[in-house]
């Protein structure tokens, strides 16, 4: 009973920082499966970024590798940052909970962006929604026996912040489902940093990434019917969905080293675990 109760204290507490944030920044700122696939090396001669050949199975181990609860600053000069609180870092984790009952099996950490701005409150806005209020859900009583985990990681390239939040969730007999969320914030200036930025600042083609970007969901779904045939029931992939179009890139991220990742995280709106990485050293 004591370790809920303080449960309950910290999710509160987060909710009272997103609140704080907002009001922060009204009135104080003036100014967002085995698979074997090969990802071909399609750079141009005047793209001089390397792309390692890796399979989609080595490409996930090495994305969740990166998910150690951890912020990486790059030693970035934070001097004129206005910060929602001066003590902690740019990205901090604000709730730590690991609990188990008849019921829920439950192991969470949740960062929270300590920048004023309407951007960098919208992000922690989606933690809140997306992250936060599923675990005080299952805390609160959870209906199906459930399992749920959130991991994340933090990085600074040049001015770019990309934070990077991954949950795992059981519900009884549903699928596992896996959601990434990322968040990508030029503290420079302020703004959501898009797709089309960090390929500009990697001297990435688009066309040649959205090439690479088909090439790799093309062969993932000729895997995935060759698994159907067997008998396995798998994620099935649009070809033709916008979401893999450039311009409708939702989720992408800057890791260490400056190493571009492109995820399309199919749980995010389905109830599947799968996914299909992108990634430029």
């Amino acid at each position: 009973m004591k370790n809920t109760k303080i449960i309950y204290i910290l999710i509160s507490v987060f909710c009272l920082f997103a609140v704080a944030a907002g009001v922060y920044a009204q009135f104080f700122v003036n100014d967002a499966k085995k698979s074997e696939i090969i990802i071909p090396n399609l750079n141009s001669e005047n793209n001089e970024n390397t792309v390692t050949e890796l399979s989609q199975e080595e490409l996930s181990t090495q994305f969740s590798s990166l998910l150690t609860n951890q912020f990486d600053s790059n030693e970035y000069d934070e001097t004129n940052l206005q910060k929602l609180d001066t003590e902690k870092e740019i990205v901090y984790n604000a709730i730590s909970i690991e609990d188990k009952k008849e019921n829920y099996e439950i192991k969470i950490d949740i960062p929270v962006i300590n920048l004023s701005g309407e951007v960098a409150e919208g992000f922690n806005n989606i933690t809140q929604s997306v992250f936060v209020n599923k675990a005080s859900e299952i805390l609160n009583g959870a209906s199906l026996k459930t399992i749920y985990t959130v991991s994340y990681a933090a990085y600074i390239n040049g001015d770019i912040l990309s934070v990077i939040i991954e949950s795992n969730l059981k519900e009884g007999n549903n699928p596992q489902r896996i959601i990434v969320q990322t968040y990508n914030y030029n503290i420079a200036t302020g703004e959501k940093v898009a797709a089309s930025d960090i390929l500009a600042q990697k001297n990435i083609i688009q066309s040649d990434c959205q090439n690479k970007i088909n090439e790799t969901i093309k062969k993932a779904q000729e895997n995935a019917q060759t698994l159907v045939q067997s008998g396995y029931t798998v994620y099935n992939r649009d070809l033709n969905n916008a979401i893999y179009q450039i311009q409708n890139l939702s989720t992408y991220f800057l890791g260490p080293n400056e190493d571009l990742y492109i995820i399309f995280a199919y749980g995010n709106q389905n109830f599947t675990s799968e996914m299909d990485i992108v990634w430029y050293e």
